[in-house]
């Protein structure tokens, strides 16, 4: 009977009370939206593995570690296996295909690496080819690849066409995991380089060690630097987490853009909800002045007006919840090379329903003040 009364009591004004229900949906949809995006920025630093360590020139990115630091590495103690890895930034056909691609060393990445998942038979047949790669789930169906394609990168860091073949095709072990990346041989790239670029060959971008022990990393970081101190290429080693975490400090500014702005969002559909209750309450200050004098209390009408605030925003939101899920699939269309993991989390639905909450309360609570404080005589006489 409650329920039916508050349906009721919301949609007397129909018209007034859809435009309402349709911005809270609007405003839900936007917040989890950009919540999402910004997830999607630290995707990364969440799938980075306690275990696994980066070293990298001390300097800056840009600058690569000779190949030769590889062996000095591997035998300091608490390094369990190490790999290394070079930027590549080559892109399929023109520069509107871009992706990350990386040159590896192939009998060592994968190993280090145990959330890509790749059939066996296919990294058997990618370790022998040495024009080989390995593709992510979301780069193939992008590109509609195949194992035994042959495509061609064209490359801006290393100039020239260098043609591969596509020998496996990984999946991530959990939807966190960025499936849009392409993995090739750096010793394929390494003979080119001594051919055409002497100077540049024998060199890594970064080095990755998996430690025997996550507690140990301090102690293994610190081993490593000191290897290399005052040479000509210095190291910075630190946790996964921690190299991608500075890439993540470089758009700090534009992440915080971004949470203002869901939040402003949040504000200004608060002040709509709010002003559809006072309005309708408004209209009806007799009917709850008659309520008072039948004896209904304060609690009991600031009830009725939250539970009618309540189910305009509660079915607004439910709608922006539901247009949330195909509205990322859309976007995720359109952004797979920005944001290759884009995916709605539990906790960006636990808020937008704590949103919808606080919105419905915020709403409701000028019309309750209003209601409990003005006198019966007052409004009975308060026509409209």
């Amino acid at each position: 009977m409650l329920g039916k009364l508050l349906f009721r009591n919301a949609f007397r004004h129909t018209l007034r009370t859809l435009l309402t229900l349709f911005g809270v949906a609007v405003a839900v949809l936007a917040f989890g939206l950009l919540r999402t995006v910004v997830d999607a920025w630290y995707a990364g630093v969440s799938a980075a593995a306690a275990n696994r360590l980066v070293t990298r020139n001390a300097i800056s990115l840009t600058f690569f570690l000779p190949i030769a630091y590889g062996e000095k590495i591997r035998a300091v103690d608490g390094v369990e296996a190490l790999s290394h890895m070079t930027w590549f930034g080559g892109v399929y056909i023109d520069r509107k295909n871009f992706f990350a691609n990386f040159a590896v060393d192939a009998k060592t990445y994968l190993g280090l690496y145990p959330e890509f998942i790749v059939p066996e038979a296919q990294a058997d047949a990618f370790g022998r080819d040495r024009k080989g790669c390995v593709v992510g789930r979301g780069l193939a169906r992008r590109f509609g690849w195949q194992v035994g394609d042959a495509i061609t990168l064209q490359g801006t860091i290393f100039p020239g066409e260098w043609p591969l073949t596509v020998q496996a095709i990984y999946s991530g072990r959990d939807r966190s995991i960025d499936e849009n990346q392409l993995f090739f041989h750096w010793d394929y790239l390494n003979e080119r380089l001594k051919m055409v670029s002497p100077r540049r060959a024998n060199y890594a971008g970064i080095y990755v060690i998996r430690i025997a022990e996550a507690g140990a990393a301090a102690e293994v970081s610190a081993a490593v630097d000191a290897l290399f101190a005052n040479s000509l290429a210095e190291t910075l080693t630190e946790t996964e987490r921690a190299f991608q975490l500075g890439f993540v400090t470089m758009s700090e500014a534009i992440l915080m853009a971004i949470r203002m702005v869901s939040f402003i969002i949040i504000g200004i559909i608060m002040a709509v909800a709010a002003n559809t209750m006072i309005m309708s309450v408004r209209e009806r200050m007799h009917e709850f002045a008659v309520l008072k004098t039948l004896g209904f209390g304060g609690l009991r009408l600031g009830g009725l007006i939250a539970g009618e605030s309540f189910v305009i925003c509660a079915a607004g939101g439910a709608l922006g919840i539901a247009a949330t899920f195909p509205a990322l699939r859309i976007m995720s269309h359109y952004v797979s090379n920005v944001f290759p993991v884009l995916d709605i989390t539990a906790a960006t639905l636990a808020y937008d329903l704590l949103v919808v909450l606080a919105v419905a309360l915020v709403a409701a609570l000028f019309p309750i003040r209003r209601v409990v404080t003005v006198p019966i005589v007052a409004a009975l006489g308060r026509v409209g």
